[in-house]
């Protein structure tokens, strides 16, 4: 019996982890794994037993899973953190944005951010605004005026 390498893997779709979620399934995976490494045990032939050799390789790839996702829990929750600093250094800037309607831009200054499960969300002269709708970022310069001549 083998285990795929996709079988133990969870997903996470919120842009800052918080590792609950992934935690309580890894448990449950090592679980299933254990149980089934006895059922196997438990009932294999007895003239034909199965290889240690075997049970080897599956602990070291189920071990060699967990080690990955616990790599992809910590660059998950590094990235949140990147993005956090990211935003809260933005505090103040001009930006542009796209409305929701995905035509209309606007511009404005942040004035402050808020972190939700999708990420940070920006106060733009009072509107929110998520960081997947900005344009661009930096200090807009205002469009020369012409005076009339006289």
């Amino acid at each position: 019996m083998t285990i795929s390498a996709n079988e133990a893997v969870t997903s996470q779709t919120s842009a800052f982890p918080t590792g609950a979620a992934t935690t309580s399934a890894t448990s449950e995976d090592k679980q299933m794994f254990l149980e089934l490494m006895v059922a196997q045990l438990r009932y294999q032939d007895p003239l034909n037993p199965a290889d240690s050799g075997e049970f080897l390789a599956q602990s070291a790839q189920f071990t060699a899973l967990e080690k990955m996702q616990d790599v992809s829990d910590r660059v998950g929750a590094l990235l949140g953190s990147q993005m956090a600093f990211g935003a809260g250094a933005m505090v103040g800037q001009q930006v542009s944005w796209i409305d929701t309607d995905g035509v209309t831009t606007h511009t404005g200054s942040i004035s402050g951010v808020t972190f939700g499960a999708e990420g940070p969300v920006f106060d733009i002269d009072g509107t929110q605004v998520p960081l997947s709708q900005l344009l661009s970022v930096g200090t807009t310069t205002p469009a020369p005026t012409t005076t009339p001549t006289a």
